[in-house]
């Protein structure tokens, strides 16, 4: 009985790892503008859950589900390559901006400052859409 609990637990490590690994290479194939385009959606998706959970009155999911916004606009912030131009320094600003509205919703479990960081990633996304012209 033993062998087969060792064995199931071999096997799931084994299904792990070829998951996380597929998921990966899966993302490494996207190319930046699509990977940029998938960012600004999840922050649209893990906000409306966020504001979700507030309602419910569930605070660990809105936790959660700010949080994982909130990585994301770090991750946004920390590619950003200011030295290249002005747009580079006002989005460095505008998503701090918007990871401090975040944090104030956290807070105040206030859905307001969870509405307007949305919409600005919805802007964000509709213009970053046009110019490159890559599709959800």
């Amino acid at each position: 009985m033993r062998n087969s609990d060792d064995e199931k637990k071999g096997f799931n490590m084994y299904v792990n790892t070829a998951y996380n690994t597929y998921t990966q290479n899966n993302v490494g194939i996207e190319s930046p503008q699509k990977l940029i385009t998938m960012l600004y959606e999840g922050v649209l998706r893990f906000n409306a859950q966020a504001k979700k959970a507030i309602k419910d009155k569930d605070f660990e999911k809105k936790v959660y589900w700010i949080n994982r916004s909130v990585a994301i606009i770090t991750e946004l912030v920390s590619v950003i390559d200011i030295k290249q131009d002005q747009i580079s320094k006002y989005l460095e600003g505008l998503y701090s901006y918007e990871i401090q509205l975040l944090g104030i919703a956290n807070l105040e479990n206030n859905t307001d400052q969870i509405d307007e960081v949305s919409n600005v990633f919805k802007g964000l996304l509709e213009a970053w859409r046009e110019v490159t012209n890559v599709d959800s």
